[in-house]
């Protein structure tokens, strides 16, 4: 029997980047997709409690099926995983995603909200970013990186509660210089709310900002993606910081 592998994303079941992703993963499993039924990128890990999900059936085939969900994509996730996956996935993938979701980025994204969760579930678990917004994108220049990423971790497995952050950056197949495992570099994004009027003189305002990381590490993702690399990040679903837990116990045991 061929490993079943669940697919999401946050651009929406009709984007692009995740038919891209289809393609790769329906020639070595059985593939059940689950997206929102429109973008919501952004979303980060929210999921809907206050009024019901509705799936509605896209394609179904022997080898895929495709669903849509109102939904946030760790909704998507959830609901998958209980209701419309044959049997247990063995891999859980996200993306491929229209744009970064390197560094900071990974707390904003709803593409590694679905990821985390499903980490946070049990699954192995991966999501795939392309440094490109644009919703016609080229996605052939990442095929070959995610390919391989996800032979690998269907043949050697991922470490127990670890996630994989995968971004590409925008480049033919050629031209990327290989894969490198990184940590996040430190970045923020210098956020602004633009204040504009409608056409009826009342002010809303609108949310611009500009990313900015100065001179990364050459062992962090930003800097293996400006130099031609695929990043590959760890993450897990624990945010504590262990090393702290000591020196803060001891303050505060004397507050």
């Amino acid at each position: 029997m061929k490993p079943l592998i669940l697919i999401t994303n946050d651009d929406g079941h009709a984007a692009k980047g995740l038919h891209t992703l289809c393609e790769i993963a329906v020639e070595v499993a059985d593939v059940v997709v689950m997206a929102p039924e429109r973008n919501l990128s952004g979303t980060s890990h929210s999921i809907t409690s206050s009024r019901p999900l509705r799936v509605n059936e896209i394609r179904k085939t022997d080898r895929l099926a495709v669903h849509s969900c109102d939904g946030t994509p760790v909704d998507c996730v959830k609901l998958a995983i209980e209701y419309f996956c044959p049997r247990r996935p063995t891999l859980v993938l996200s993306g491929i995603n229209h744009g970064s979701n390197s560094s900071i980025n990974v707390l904003y994204s709803g593409t590694m909200g679905a990821v985390i969760e499903a980490t946070a579930l049990g699954f192995p678990s991966i999501g795939f970013s392309l440094l490109n917004h644009n919703p016609e994108a080229d996605f052939s220049g990442a095929v070959p990186s995610v390919r391989q990423i996800i032979a690998t971790a269907l043949e050697k497995g991922l470490p127990h509660d670890i996630s994989l952050n995968v971004n590409i950056p925008r480049l033919p197949a050629d031209q990327i210089k290989g894969i490198r495992v990184c940590h996040e570099a430190r970045a923020q994004w210098l956020d602004s709310f633009e204040k504009r009027l409608d056409p009826q003189g009342r002010p809303y305002w609108w949310l611009t900002g500009k990313f900015q990381c100065d001179n990364p590490p050459d062992t962090s993702d930003e800097w293996a993606l400006a130099n031609g690399y695929v990043s590959i990040v760890p993450i897990q679903p624990d945010f504590t910081h262990y090393p702290s837990i000591a020196e803060l116990s001891n303050t505060f045991s004397h507050a």
